[in-house]
């Protein structure tokens, strides 16, 4: 089953992140009427999460018994390369115009390890914790391939998917009320949002999504529930009644956003394995890893040309063009080349 359509998605969620970090105060994202949807978009990663398991599900279908090493080989050589140029450019900006070096910040995040140490997931290069925790998916991921999903019937999995699903949610909406916890940025708010465990769920979620994909959806036009069901994501954002989302509750709308589109031959899907957007989508991972040092890098650029805007949302279109420049042009030159090399090694 081809879908190409699902990678233009990434880069949805990619953008709508980095106004998340850098935008959301500028025009037209501080609009009343949509600013809702970036003070939010944070679930955009807990939609990556679930997209995680569920393509993994379709990749490695029909494969046979997967290699650990193999796997482990190409999930590094996908995400690892531009992770790392992501934390030498970070670097080199604190280390010449803040005099600081955050050298046990930066060991944490080369060895993506920060998101299993509450105080330091959001540490050096902030987006990067959820690298730490894909890096954890991708430990698990052969075991629960070779022994469970081979091994127990689809009805099984659910059962189990839900429990840890439920269970997430549990510790996740209850802690908080527990008396332990007083906010940010003490390091039991990390324990809840950034801990790898706690976001397992979402990976299971996305593997059970996929083999359902594989075993029961038929191809045909979707086109009318895929629209219904951005149109509730948007409802239950705008209309949140106390909910956290950030762990994966909105998989009850991710999960079957997911099935339709790939089953999809609508015109929602014809649009969306245009080449433009697949090549935008291929291009996100950059644009979501690499937010942190272009905008630090155009910020410290302008201030050594002594440049002012008198509008903040000069400078944030500025620094986002060349985010999605810079992307591409990594994706074309570095990330690729370099992806197929370490495979080949």
């Amino acid at each position: 089953m081809k879908t190409s359509q699902l990678t233009f998605t990434r880069f949805v969620a990619a953008i709508a992140i980095v106004i998340y970090h850098y935008g959301q105060t500028v025009y037209p994202f501080k609009l009343p009427s949509i600013s809702f949807l970036f003070e939010n978009a944070n679930v955009g990663v807990s939609y990556f999460f679930i997209l995680s398991g569920f393509v993994m599900i379709l990749a490695y279908d029909g494969k046979g018994k997967l290699s650990f090493k193999d796997f482990l080989k190409r999930r590094l050589a996908r995400i690892y390369p531009v992770y790392l140029l992501a934390l030498l450019m970070l670097l080199v900006v604190y280390m010449l115009f803040y005099k600081s070096s955050h050298f046990k910040e930066f060991l944490l995040n080369l060895s993506l390890l920060q998101s299993w140490y509450p105080g330091f997931a959001l540490s050096f290069n902030f987006p990067a914790w959820s690298l730490s925790v894909e890096l954890f998916f991708y430990l698990c991921f052969p075991f629960v391939f070779n022994y469970l999903y081979r091994s127990l019937s689809f009805r099984t999995l659910v059962v189990l998917v839900s429990f840890v699903f439920a269970l997430s949610q549990v510790v996740l909406h209850l802690l908080p009320h527990s008396g332990l916890f007083s906010g940010h940025p003490e390091k039991l708010h990390d324990l809840i949002l950034y801990f790898p465990l706690m976001h397992l769920n979402e990976f299971l979620v996305g593997n059970i999504t996929g083999i359902y994909l594989l075993q029961k959806m038929k191809v045909r036009n979707y086109d009318l529930q895929i629209v219904a069901l951005v149109i509730l994501m948007i409802c239950l954002i705008k209309f949140n009644p106390g909910i956290n989302y950030h762990n994966g509750m909105l998989a009850f709308v991710f999960a079957p956003f997911l099935l339709f589109l790939s089953a999809n031959n609508g015109i929602v899907t014809t649009i969306f394995r245009k080449r433009i957007f697949v090549f935008l989508g291929e291009i996100s991972y950059g644009i979501y890893i690499l937010q942190p040092p272009v905008f630090n890098w155009v910020d410290v650029t302008l201030t050594h040309l002594n440049i002012k805007f008198s509008e903040s949302y000069v400078q944030f279109f500025i620094s986002l063009s060349v985010l999605v420049i810079f992307s591409a042009l990594c994706y074309k030159f570095f990330e690729t080349p370099i992806r197929r090399w370490i495979v080949r090694l």
